[in-house]
């Protein structure tokens, strides 16, 4: 009789069942449901034993559920999570000593990862993560004690899950593009940046914050961890990139003994984008990243340095495309000259080494950079490079693109380049004067024929007898045109008389 009136009260579910109930299904659990609250503040005693991870074991009382249904498949750390998924307390509900602890599950809630390419999925978990994630980044912001060995493994543990993961470049026809065509294509966005962004938020914070040591945090912010964020500069996503390129720079600030490396790294990335792939989409953040590095270098120089800049930034001007990153790279470049004058006339060797052929917006940005570098150079460097600059000058005077030459006409614009070029007037003008006689009299551009008279009168003025001279030379030569052109017939003649003589010798032999 008991037990048949037992058998009819209703049973508690049993765990495994509420499992099964929770993750038998697909679909996401409804977020509308009463028992699914963004933030738990329910106290669980210390016997619970549904955390995430065999490592986690609070001594505040507090834990938390890994409420998560099976069919998404999340990850914590590498590891399959099957358990619930809920929200922790806030920082606020608990007291001081048992704050550390709530860290770290906190932490080691948000080292689950979700798939964010079917948006309806685990809406809810999603938002709880998010919400954890957010009141980490406020925790880090405004912490007042120094972080824990154990919080900084946690950490990075949580950093490490979340962001370093292969990234999938958007499919295109040819690789090797254009500058120009890359910038019309839409740059490739994370769907999960949501949570990503608010990550590497936590992760600039925890590394500028006071209370991060160096020397402790420098066993987890290792070698291998600045490999990894190196890598995630090839990201499409500008965000992305953005943020990678603040940390770095935090990083190389605040960790002094990861400084060779980070070098080296950078270096061996531009190696690999130069000489094998010419694809890579942080070049331009790597580079305004190096600026800063650069400008911050004692006097003299180390020797380590120059060898970067004749190893990986001057062969920087070789890939085609040299539009996305010009800028930084020409900071970069007047950055060492302006600390090292006699580094002058090693760059403009090297921009004349890779002086473009027939790609004429490339010819533009050599001659704009052209023109930074030369700003900060001495007479002396300059006297030692002039004659083979302005030969190449020269070909750009005579430029059928009227940009081209309009952008070589402008160095005279420049106070310090023209007096430079005064001083030196008597070996330059001879070298440029025909390029500038001919654009005076037939070039088709108005804006090209008006500059050039503008250079040829500043000639004039500084030095009449010199360019008297130069113009009776110019006109002494396309007098003796037709007399070049008549030798030059008479000795192809010769050359075939000869060649039919010895052919008719071998044919009686």
């Amino acid at each position: 009789m008991i037990k048949q009136i037992l058998g009819r009260l209703p049973r508690k579910p049993s765990k495994s069942g509420e499992n099964r109930e929770f993750g038998g299904s697909s679909d996401p659990p409804s977020i509308n449901t009463k028992s699914s609250d963004l933030l738990s503040n329910r106290p669980v005693t210390s016997n619970s034993t549904n955390f995430i991870g065999p490592d986690f074991a609070p001594n505040s009382g507090y834990s938390y559920g890994n409420k998560l249904p099976q069919a998404a498949n999340p990850k914590s750390n590498g590891n399959m999570v099957t358990g619930p998924y809920e929200a922790l307390p806030a920082f606020r509900d608990v007291s001081s000593f048992e704050k550390q602890n709530l860290l770290i599950g906190k932490l080691k809630l948000c080292s689950v990862v979700f798939d964010f390419t079917d948006p309806t999925k685990n809406l809810k978990e999603k938002d709880i993560k998010r919400q954890t994630l957010l009141e980490l980044v406020d925790y880090v912001t405004s912490a007042n004690g120094k972080f824990t060995e154990i919080v900084m493994q946690e950490v990075i543990k949580m950093v490490s899950v979340n962001l370093f993961r292969s990234l999938t470049p958007q499919p295109r026809e040819n690789k090797v593009l254009e500058a120009f065509d890359l910038e019309e294509e839409e740059p490739s966005m994370d769907p999960a940046w949501s949570h990503l962004q608010i990550v590497y938020e936590f992760l600039l914070r925890f590394v500028a914050s006071p209370e991060t040591d160096a020397k402790l945090a420098k066993r987890y912010v290792d070698h291998s961890f600045v490999l990894k964020l190196l890598d995630l500069f090839d990201s499409e996503d500008p965000r992305e990139r953005e943020y990678l390129k603040t940390i770095l720079h935090r990083i190389y600030g605040k960790f002094m003994v990861h400084r060779p490396f980070i070098r080296k790294a950078i270096n061996n990335i531009f190696f690999n984008f130069i000489f094998e792939t010419e694809k890579h989409n942080g070049i331009a953040e790597l580079l305004e990243v190096l600026g800063s590095i650069i400008n911050g270098y004692a006097l003299p120089l180390k020797e380590e340095h120059k060898l970067f800049l004749v190893r990986a930034l001057i062969p920087l001007h070789k890939p085609k495309c040299l539009q996305m990153y010009h800028q930084q790279l020409s900071y970069c470049i007047t950055q060492f000259v302006e600390k090292d004058s006699k580094l002058a006339e090693t760059v403009i060797r090297g921009l004349l080494k890779y002086w473009p052929i027939i790609n004429s917006s490339k010819e533009v940005m050599f001659l704009s950079e052209l023109e930074e570098v030369l700003e900060a150079t001495q007479p002396a460097e300059f006297q030692r490079c002039m004659v083979t600059l302005f030969r190449q000058i020269a070909c750009c005077l005579s430029s059928s693109h009227f940009q081209v030459a309009e952008r070589a006409l402008y160095l005279w614009n420049n106070d310090h380049i023209e007096n430079l070029i005064r001083q030196n007037r008597n070996v330059i003008l001879p070298i440029i004067f025909p390029a500038l006689e001919k654009n005076g009299r037939n070039h088709w551009n108005q804006v090209v024929q008006s500059l050039t008279l503008n250079v040829r009168k500043i000639f004039s003025d500084v030095d009449p007898e010199l360019f008297e001279e130069c113009l009776q030379q110019f006109q002494k030569d396309e007098a003796n045109v037709e007399e070049i052109k008549t030798k030059h017939a008479a000795m192809w003649k010769c050359l075939e008389e000869i060649a039919a003589s010895k052919a008719a010798r071998n044919r009686a032999a």
